[in-house]
């Protein structure tokens, strides 16, 4: 099996959001209903943990979070520095071509190594989209992950001979017009208002 891209750039680009979330931000809102900027977070730092592990086709190693991820009240002290280094292990081991092979399990789902990897990616990305508008930070995202990501939502969007998204994967879709920019089209299909701008003074 081949590596069809590299998670890196997204790893990276979220790692580089990450440390510049302000301190007085995390209780701020984010385009995920369910979640405040610190709950958001945490929620990162335990994908990229389990992200890590399915790429390994391992279980999650000692001290990473009980239960689903998903709570500032469980976020490490050490974070900013912490999750970029989650982040950058997340990458690394999606590059060995094994990790894409065969059928591992990430968030109590089996699935095949490359939709996992695909999955990732999309994680990534998105939640990326959602730090910046909650933190007020730009967000700017390589072409060709926006056309895996868009690729991959795609097939869980309504429409005949598609099937609907797992229960709890995306909120209800968006209408985003057909030639709006690639990041509007992806979030828009995973249930978010790409015009969302949280209560800060907005930035591009």
């Amino acid at each position: 099996m081949t590596v069809d891209f590299d998670l890196g750039p997204a790893a990276g680009r979220m790692a580089g959001l990450l440390e510049a979330v302000p301190a007085d931000r995390l209780t701020a809102p984010t385009p995920c209903e369910d979640y405040r900027l610190g709950d958001l977070i945490e929620h990162i730092g335990g994908l990229a943990l389990a992200f890590t592990a399915a790429a390994a086709k391992s279980g999650l190693p000692p001290g990473g979070p009980e239960g689903p991820s998903g709570d500032a009240s469980r976020l490490d002290e050490d974070w900013r520095t912490l999750f970029p280094a989650r982040l950058a292990a997340l990458a690394d081991a999606w590059r060995d071509p094994a990790a894409w092979e065969g059928v591992t399990r990430a968030g109590g789902v089996e699935l095949p190594g490359d939709v996992a990897a695909r999955v990732a990616l999309n994680e990534l990305v998105v939640h990326g989209w959602d730090v910046a508008r909650s933190s007020g930070q730009p967000y700017d995202c390589g072409e060709r992950e926006l056309l895996a990501c868009l690729e991959f939502v795609s097939q869980f969007a309504p429409g005949p001979g598609r099937e609907p998204a797992p229960e709890g994967l995306f909120a209800a879709a968006v209408d985003v017009p057909a030639d709006a920019p690639l990041i509007d089209r992806v979030v828009g299909l995973t249930g978010r208002d790409p015009s969302w701008r949280g209560n800060h003074p907005s930035r591009p």
